[in-house]
């Protein structure tokens, strides 16, 4: 069934209302609860279903404007559930505002499910994005406030106006009373409508490649690497650089990206997930941790994170392994990627070298045997687990505790229920066991002023100062005894209760493993914290530290930075150049799988 998008209302305070538009009758509807504004773009209405299209009328004729959206339909189509609909905004044609840098050619704005009701808003956005559809600009989000509304600062010149909505949903009745939008005055500007004139096309900007990845596009290899700031000509050895800014993409590479990407759309994996996988075989040249590093500000932590673990664990899938260890091995593999996204990755990138594949596609058999090919297959086994903790009044580092032990008890093939589960986690829902929250990161990443900020902490363990307590910070001759003394302390720190941080560099699992035994002895929970900042970054606030490392160190730190993987910790906490959790795994209550 087709439906025409209804017509928005004007904010009373709307400058750009004409005679024939409609004037929200009140606010009421938008009083009291949650609303979000949007930037509204200057294109035209579009609705996209599975099957089809149609500009704002539903018997809309063809124009060539629309082919780039009709396009996109095709791609994405088959992932729109029947009796859905997804409504934005066709962005392809200047009409009066030109546009030079935008993600894509369609803005979804809303999605209405079977039942002709509008998703939530933060529903949409996760929608939309699994999909391949980017959505408008965020200006603000709060409690309704008419008096913050009306002082937003619109730039006419640039801006069409903004559209605010509630967060919630909302049924197709109760439009009118849960949208309206502020127009600028005298929008139309052309003499001629755009329709009847030659087509001029708003410019595409560096993300825009993403999304076309996202949505199933053949991916531009280049623009990817540019756009990620890492190059593919490098390899693990090399000390040459350069090229990695420049985006130069080994013919290989390129190769194995447009092959991973075919392989996630035989999956039906799109969105992030596809995205992930085609940037992990496009920048598998690249050393882990630099990716992670480099690519955090481009791509955000989240994405970079994911993209970085799967170059770090795909050649553990081009090597034999013990079938009767196999899916354990796996189970934990998923907690760091999508065993989906990873075998695409790791078929692509085993070439010609038949023993590698064979490898892979024995992994994949027992991986699909096992369940777990699925999109977030432990998903059930988690939801199912916060609802029944919540019921009890469970939350937080209680909850994240029984989080660990079940994905460790189901690798081991314990359990396999959400009931089990339960049953299995019972001695840690009261939350007494004592916290490790471990530090790592090279010198100058931003741990000491982290620790600094975290609340409740009973006790730090700090190497450098207990260096500095026996003559010299810088000096490393008595690492050993240092460290000894270190571990004494932590230990006994665990012993009393509470929330212990320890305050080193814990560069390599070695390193953390000593730290680890000391908190598996007096069964804490383990967070991992990894703080990531660029090189330029570090080598900046090195300059300005009051005991700098010496340049040569720090480049060894680098050098040998090897970020745990999650599941290594109970918990793992991804913290940025800007001192904020940007990404977290193993926690019961956020998004991670």
């Amino acid at each position: 069934m087709r439906a025409a998008y209804p017509r928005t209302p004007h904010l009373p305070w709307s400058p750009g209302m004409s005679a024939d538009d409609l004037r929200a009758g009140g606010l009421s509807g938008l009083a009291g609860r949650e609303v979000v504004v949007t930037e509204k773009l200057d294109g035209e209405n579009t609705t996209l279903y599975a099957d089809g299209l149609h500009a704002r009328s539903v018997d809309s004729a063809h124009h060539p404007s629309r082919a780039w959206v009709k396009a996109l339909q095709g791609r994405v189509g088959a992932r729109i559930p029947a009796g859905w609909r997804v409504c934005g905004e066709n962005m392809y044609a200047r009409h009066s505002i030109p546009y030079n840098d935008l993600e894509g050619y369609f803005y979804g704005f809303s999605v209405w499910d079977e039942h002709d009701r509008c998703l939530g808003w933060d529903e949409t956005v996760r929608f939309l994005r699994a999909l391949g559809v980017p959505t408008p600009r965020v200006l603000w989000r709060g409690l309704f406030d008419e008096r913050a509304l009306r002082r937003l600062r619109v730039e006419t010149g640039r801006q069409e106006g903004y559209v605010v909505r509630t967060v919630e949903g909302f049924a197709r009745e109760d439009f009118a009373g849960r949208i309206a939008k502020w127009v600028r005055p005298g929008h139309v500007t052309t003499d001629t409508h755009w329709m009847h004139a030659a087509v001029v096309a708003n410019g595409l900007g560096a993300r825009a490649a993403l999304w076309d990845v996202r949505s199933g596009a053949d991916p531009d290899a280049g623009a990817l690497a540019r756009y990620a700031g890492v190059g593919t000509t490098r390899g693990e050895g090399d000390d040459d650089a350069d090229a990695e800014t420049h985006g130069h993409v080994h013919a290989d590479a390129a190769a194995a990206g447009a092959e991973t990407g075919a392989r996630l759309a035989a999956l039906g994996r799109s969105g992030d997930a596809r995205l992930a996988g085609v940037l992990a075989a496009l920048l598998h040249r690249t050393p882990r941790a630099s990716l992670m590093r480099r690519a955090a500000g481009p791509l955000g932590m989240p994405l970079a994170r994911r993209v970085a673990d799967l170059v770090g664990l795909h050649t553990a899938l081009h090597r034999p392994y013990p079938d009767a260890e196999r899916r354990a091995g796996l189970v934990r593999m998923s907690f760091a990627a999508d065993l989906g996204v990873l075998h695409a990755v790791a078929a692509a990138l085993a070439g010609h070298e038949r023993a590698a594949r064979d490898q892979v596609e024995w992994s994949a058999l027992h991986a699909e045997e096992a369940g777990l090919l699925v999109d977030a297959p432990l998903a059930p086994l988690r939801s199912g687990l916060r609802a029944a903790l919540a019921r009890d009044g469970i939350r937080g580092d209680a909850a994240d505790r029984c989080w660990a032990q079940t994905r460790e008890t189901y690798a081991q093939g314990r359990i396999r229920t959400v009931e089990e589960a339960v049953a299995a986690t019972w001695r840690w829902r009261g939350g007494d066991f004592p916290r490790l929250v471990h530090l790592m990161g090279p010198s100058g990443s931003g741990k000491s002023a982290f620790a600094a900020r975290l609340d409740g902490v009973s006790a730090r363990v700090e190497l450098d100062a207990l260096r500095t307590a026996r003559g010299s910070r810088a000096d490393q001759k008595a690492n050993g005894e240092v460290l000894r003394e270190g571990l004494d302390r932590l230990d006994a720190a665990l012993a009393a209760g509470g929330t212990v941080v320890w305050d080193a560099t814990s560069l390599n699992p070695r390193q953390r493993s000593l730290v680890h035994g000391a908190a598996r002895r007096r069964d804490a929970l383990i967070t991992h914290v990894v703080v990531l900042a660029d090189e330029d970054e570090l080598e900046r606030r090195n300059a300005s530290r009051a005991h700098p490392v010496p340049s040569d160190v720090l480049a060894g730190q680098l050098r040998r930075f090897v970020p745990p993987y999650p599941g290594q910790a109970h918990r793992t906490w991804y913290v940025g150049a800007d001192g904020a959790v940007q990404d977290r795994d193993g926690t019961l209550e956020g998004e991670d799988a």
